[in-house]
């Protein structure tokens, strides 16, 4: 059985994780970090201490209105990437814990294709 590292839960919302397959469960937010729980097996988890979290990045749409998913980058285990109920609330309960400079807007259409080019030309 899984222990949370949390001693306070900010906010308890249903989620998914996307990895090799899509995985449905829980997502807590709280003192100590960001962790997931799979719905049917409670085995099945990711726990990412604050202090292991080096940037949260979101894909942001129209201008705010839209946020479909959020990426959560780590020091050592790499990219998580996760879809909630209510993003947006999600996002604002992150960011307690993690600094502004920290969160970030995902490149659009634009940017990508901007970027592209710009690193083919070198």
């Amino acid at each position: 059985m899984a222990q949370s590292m949390n001693k306070t839960v900010d906010l308890a919302v249903q989620g998914t994780w996307f990895r090799a397959m899509s995985t449905y469960g829980k997502v807590m937010i709280g003192d100590e970090a960001f962790e997931f729980y799979n719905e049917k097996n409670v085995e099945d988890y990711i726990q990412i201490p604050w202090d292991q979290v080096t940037y949260v990045v979101a894909d942001v749409h129209f201008k705010g209105k839209y946020i479909p998913r959020f990426e959560i980058r780590t020091k050592k285990d790499g990219k998580f990437i996760f879809i909630t109920k209510d993003p947006k609330r999600t996002l604002r309960a992150i960011r307690k814990y993690v600094p502004a400079d920290h969160m970030r807007q995902a490149l659009g259409v634009w940017g990508t294709i901007k970027l592209f080019f710009t690193r083919k030309k070198k």
